[in-house]
Order: C-alpha cells, then sequence, then structure tokens
C-alpha cells in the first residue's frame, strides 16, 4: 500500500497532540493524528473533564445535606447516578464535539487515523494497514492508569479513573454501596471524597507514611482531617498482600501497624499512578530511547533520541522538569511541533513554574517549591503557614478548613513555593504563580492590595505573617 504523506505525523490525539497539529497547520504544514481510543485523549474523556462534572454534582449534593450556615437545614435530594452519568456524558460528547472534532472537520491540514498506530520504519507508522510517512514525529500517547504486582489483584474485577470515560464499556453506571480505594494520590482523593458524598462508604489505603507524599505534609495533613471528619476512612503504610473477589464482593487483605487486617468492599478502585503509553508503539525503529518505567527521554527542544522524533505530554513524564498535566502537555505540543517543522532548538521548553490543583474540597492549589524541596536545593528556606480560619472571606462564608504555606529564600525574600488547601485554592493558586514566574519576593505580596473579603488574601496574609502576628490585625490593615 502506498504510503500517505504529511509534514508531520502525531502518535495519539489528546491535548497534546492537537496544539501540535494546530501549530503545523498555522505555519502552512500538513499534519496526521492517530486515535486508539476516543478523539481528545484522557482528559477530555476520560479525566478531568468528567470528573470535574460528577465532582461538582457531589459537592452540590453534599451541601444540601450538611450546610454551613445556621438557620439553613439540611434538604433531601434524590440522587440518580445513572441519570447523572447520562448528563456526563452529554456534557462531554459537547465537549469533543466542539473543542476537537469541529477543529479537524473544519482544517483543510489536518486528518485524523482511527486505530492502534506503530512506527513500521524510521519514517513511517501504520495505522489499521494505512501507512503515513512523513519527514518529522511527534509521539503525544500519553497515559493509562498503573496497575500494581498486587497478588489475586489481574483475576479481581476492579475499576480505574478510567472509570469516569464516556462511551466505554468499563463505565460504572450503578452508584457502589462500598468502595476500597488503592491508592493515596490526588486521583484517589478527588474520586474517594466524589463517590463518599453520592453515599458511597469509602476506605483508602495508602502505601506511604501519608496521603498526598509529594505534596506538603502540612497540606495531607489538612486534607486528611477533612476526609476524617466526613466518613472517609484512610489507612497509611498500608501493604496489601492480596486481593481476590468478584462482581458482588472484592476482599483486599493487607498489612497495617504490624497486623494482617481484611477490608471488604462492592467495589475496588486502583488509583496507583499512571504508566506511559509506549509499549506498543515501536519505538526501536526509529531509534527512539526509553527509560527503565516508559517514558520517553528527551532534551529541553522535547527532541527524543532520533533526530526526527519529538514527544510530548504525558510520555515524557518528568523529564525537563515537566508533570503529567494537560496545560503542560499542550503547551509542549505547540513547541514540539515549532521545533520540529520550523528549526530544531528554536524553541526551548519552561517548567520552572507549573501550577497545578487537586479538586477535593476544598481544593488543593499548588505552585513552586516545597520545603523539602527548597531545602535540597540548598536554598536557605524561610517559610510561613496560616490556617484559613484567618482569612475574612472564608470566615464570612463560614469556610475555614486549610491551611495555606509559603516557602521562601531567606536571603533573596524571593518566595520560592506556595502550597494551599482552602476554598477556590485551584483559583486563588494562580496569583501565586504569576508572581513566582515574574521573581516577587515576600514584600511584593504583602503589600500588593486585593480586593476584600476574597480568598486571594491568604497569599498577602503569609506574607505579611514573615514581620508581624498577622492573628493579631485588623481585617483590612497591613
Amino acid at each position: 500500500m502506498m504510503a500517505e504523506k504529511f509534514d508531520l505525523v502525531i502518535l495519539g490525539s489528546g491535548s497534546t497532540a492537537f496544539a501540535a497539529a494546530l501549530r503545523a497547520a498555522a505555519s502552512g504544514h500538513t499534519a496526521a493524528m492517530t486515535e486508539v481510543r476516543t478523539l481528545g485523549g484522557t482528559c477530555a474523556n476520560r479525566g478531568c473533564l468528567p470528573s470535574k462534572n460528577l465532582i461538582e454534582a457531589a459537592k452540590i449534593l453534599y451541601d444540601t445535606k450538611h450546610p454551613r450556615y445556621p438557620g439553613l437545614s439540611p434538604t433531601s435530594m434524590s440522587l440518580d447516578f445513572r441519570a447523572l452519568i447520562e448528563q456526563k456524558d452529554a456534557v462531554i460528547e459537547d465537549y469533543r464535539g466542539k473543542k476537537y472534532q469541529s477543529i479537524v472537520f473544519n482544517s483543510q491540514r489536518i486528518r485524523v487515523f482511527e486505530g492502534s498506530a506503530r512506527f513500521s520504519g524510521s519514517n513511517e507508522v501504520t495505522v489499521n494497514g494505512q501507512v503515513l510517512s512523513a519527514a518529522r514525529f511527534l509521539v503525544a500517547t500519553g497515559s493509562s492508569p498503573a496497575v500494581p504486582e498486587v497478588p489475586g489483584l489481574r483475576d479481581t474485577p476492579y475499576l480505574t479513573s478510567d472509570l469516569l470515560t464516556s462511551h466505554e464499556d468499563i463505565e460504572l453506571t450503578e452508584l457502589p454501596v462500598s468502595l476500597i480505594i488503592l491508592g493515596g494520590g490526588y486521583i484517589a482523593l478527588e474520586l474517594g471524597q466524589m463517590f463518599s458524598r453520592f453515599g458511597t462508604s469509602v476506605t483508602i489505603l495508602a502505601r506511604g507514611a501519608r496521603i498526598l507524599t509529594a505534596y506538603e505534609p502540612e497540606i495531607a495533613q489538612s486534607v486528611a482531617e477533612v476526609f476524617r471528619e466526613e466518613g472517609i476512612a484512610i489507612y497509611t503504610k498500608a501493604t496489601v498482600s492480596r486481593v481476590h473477589g468478584d462482581e458482588r464482593q472484592v476482599v483486599v487483605t493487607l498489612q497495617v501497624d504490624g497486623r494482617q487486617k481484611e477490608l471488604k468492599a462492592a467495589k475496588l478502585l486502583v488509583a496507583t499512578g499512571r504508566i506511559p503509553n509506549t509499549a506498543q508503539l515501536g519505538l526501536d525503529l526509529p531509534g527512539v530511547d526509553l527509560d527503565d518505567r516508559g517514558f520517553v527521554k528527551v532534551n529541553d527542544e522535547l527532541r527524543t533520541s532520533a533526530e526526527h522524533v519529538y514527544a510530548a505530554g504525558d510520555v515524557i513524564g518528568s523529564y525537563t522538569g515537566s508533570q503529567m498535566a494537560t496545560p503542560v502537555g499542550a503547551q509542549d505540543g505547540g513547541i514540539a511541533a515549532e521545533n520540529a517543522l520550523n528549526g530544531k532548538g528554536s524553541h526551548k521548553v519552561n517548567h520552572a513554574v507549573i501550577p497545578r490543583a487537586i479538586f477535593t474540597d476544598p481544593q488543593v492549589g499548588v505552585v513552586g517549591l516545597s520545603d523539602e524541596e527548597a531545602n535540597a536545593r540548598g536554598y536557605a528556606c524561610d517559610c510561613r503557614m496560616i490556617p484559613m480560619s484567618l482569612v475574612p472571606r472564608a470566615g464570612a462564608v463560614r469556610e475555614t478548613r486549610g491551611v495555606l504555606k509559603m516557602v521562601a529564600d531567606r536571603n533573596t525574600k524571593k518566595v520560592l513555593g506556595v502550597s494551599m488547601h482552602g476554598m477556590n485554592a485551584a483559583e486563588v493558586i494562580h496569583e501565586a504563580a504569576i508572581g513566582l514566574h515574574f521573581g516577587a519576593t515576600i514584600g511584593d505580596f504583602a503589600h500588593l492590595l486585593h480586593v476584600y473579603p476574597t480568598m486571594s488574601e491568604a497569599l498577602k496574609l503569609a506574607a505579611l505573617s514573615y514581620t508581624k502576628d498577622v492573628s493579631n490585625m485588623s481585617c483590612c490593615a497591613d
């Protein structure tokens, strides 16, 4: 079969791939994308968007039953879980149509080929028998849920974060009565609280000494306190030794606090991280090097060990300081396409400031270095932490759960990192990100005027706490 030629062939069709395809088309080049599942990739179909849709629904349901204000009585709101899933699917289908399908349909320079793509030569990829050739390639196939090697797990029915997918056979359409979650990271926490608020009895099993081991310990402790208040069971330092069960019940055997324990639940959810989708791509043919976990090795131009092959998004893991996050992948996809098509090395990635969030309630927002990371890099670390109860806005709306921690360099006074657990933290963290991007100091945050009362004042108060006792301040004084 004769190969169909493009300027750039992109393996994948998620946010990274689309950013690259659009950059290629904008500069007058042709691009082909491949997709083995659903156009739009993980974020649009199985991750960010569907989860946030259902998390918000769970919050609405929870708030009606647990009003924060005296004078407001709990109200009864019925839950039709199947209908909730159907509306989520409709939202995602509409988004996919507007943000992905219509873009391809209206472009004369972008094509999508459905099927499993694999390199069949140094300069060609085969998809369902169709050969695509190009001078440049971009690997942007994303990642999938990691499944740990636990005796019995492979033979036991289990769910992953992909249960939030749209129009797939594995989708969960019935609310489980009880749920055990393996993992203590952000996915486990977001889905755990969501299911708990829908009425599921949730137990979280974290292997580490605490949940959220990649975050500040004070943030992890604050989140854990909220979860326990809401009736979510958390086991830390939990080593799962065996899993067995069927569609009706799963049994998890674990070691915790030196004792063996057996837990039972209707369903098991595995949320133990993600692995790159690189195993079946034939990357050895063009000479693309992978690390021992399967991530593609790249330089700061996003070029792989093969001169003509680039990689971006989840498949590169933490190379160049990257993170598995949709906006990072989208940014890097455009840079990779620019370098591949319009001049190698013309653009380098900058992952110095990447804000991230966890959509628990209250939310978590983080940017920059943690206390531990700053010390490891040789900074003379100076940290402050304030409770959300000191923020006027939090007190006014009776949502005072959480803390904010600021990390600064004692010598230069530059702010190195901010971690917040509190209402609207996913929005507030962008102010901190802008500050870090432009090298803001403690004083810059302390003396910046803020609208009163807002949650963003938490940043101002944290900065002011370096020089005064903010617990004894007037509401607007600095």
